[in-house]
């Protein structure tokens, strides 16, 4: 999302367009300033590539990427998959040369571009990719990175707060009495706690860190992303581990608290050098303690939004 800052910032009048899974879709439209959006959904396409229905689509999907010429064609993610979608535009195409630490770079990526751009291996991902479209556009990277996703909906009417506590990888997981112990510091300080989730285990461990929490917590329901979104930007702040929500919390510009049992948080977490301060990574082996992530919601809240 700061790559489509940073361009329009460069280049005033820029059109950029983006071709994305169709279940992220959502959140590319709420992207300020973004053109068109091209849903590749290349997961399901896969698993039923024989059939008419998904012929169909595949080729109306490459006729919209076709229709417009590109000055510039950028593959983020340096995957064979993504360069292939990227060598069906039309424009002048660019891409990673090599693997970042980390990443899930595949090496047929850097020959399907037109030019591979070498990147420092030691590279958080935003950075990475803020880095790539500048060298491919020719500016410079400013200042902290803006993502402009724009939420809509009231502030919540007491302070809220969201423990994004589902992750896809059970090792990147808090253990729930922390959650609770937390949660029940975060009451007597005058919030309330909302808990979100995703799928039967995240409903199941949700209602359990609610009823271990008390009456100020709640569940809830089940929503789409654009509901979720909309829901996370009226909420004073978010504590969250590793997981696609807690960066949702960062891309919102919420006060945010992101947790990590291993040290990877230079990769992919809120850092100090984005400019946020209230914004920050904790990470502890074999997970942080409790006090620790007090104190550091009590720092980010004080410092709050957009700081």
């Amino acid at each position: 999302m700061p790559v489509v800052h940073d361009i329009q910032a460069a280049h005033p009048g820029a059109v950029v367009d983006w071709v994305v899974e169709p279940g992220f879709a959502p959140l590319v439209r709420r992207v300020k300033g973004i053109g068109e959006v091209f849903e590749c959904a290349q997961r399901r396409w896969r698993k039923a590539w024989w059939t008419p229905e998904v012929r169909a689509e595949w080729r109306a999907f490459k006729a919209m990427l076709k229709a417009r010429e590109y000055d510039a064609v950028i593959d983020l993610q340096g995957l064979t998959k993504s360069a292939l979608v990227a060598r069906l535009a039309r424009g002048r195409r660019y891409g990673l040369a090599n693997r970042t630490e980390g990443s899930g770079y595949e090496a047929p990526a850097r020959w399907l571009v037109d030019e591979a751009i070498t990147m420092t291996p030691h590279i958080h991902a935003l950075d990475r990719s803020r880095e790539l479209a500048a060298r491919a556009l020719h500016h410079a990277v400013e200042g902290s990175p803006v993502f402009g996703l724009q939420w809509h909906g009231p502030l919540c009417e007491v302070p809220t707060l969201v423990f994004v506590h589902g992750t896809s990888r059970d090792d990147k997981l808090w253990p729930e009495d922390h959650w609770i112990e937390l949660g029940k510091r975060c009451v007597q300080s005058g919030y309330a706690i909302v808990l979100p989730h995703a799928g039967e285990a995240e409903l199941e461990r949700a209602r359990r860190l609610a009823t271990g929490i008390g009456p100020q917590a709640s569940v809830w329901p089940s929503m789409s992303l654009d509901a979720v979104v909309d829901r996370m930007g009226g909420t004073q702040g978010v504590i969250g581990v590793d997981s696609g929500l807690s960066h949702i919390a960062v891309a919102l510009d919420l006060p945010h608290v992101q947790l990590y049992n291993f040290p990877t948080a230079w990769r992919t977490g809120p850092q100090v050098s984005h400019g946020h301060r209230h914004q920050v990574s904790i990470e502890r082996e074999p997970t942080p303690e409790v006090d620790l992530v007090w104190a550091a919601w009590q720092v980010v809240r004080r410092v709050g939004r957009g700081s």
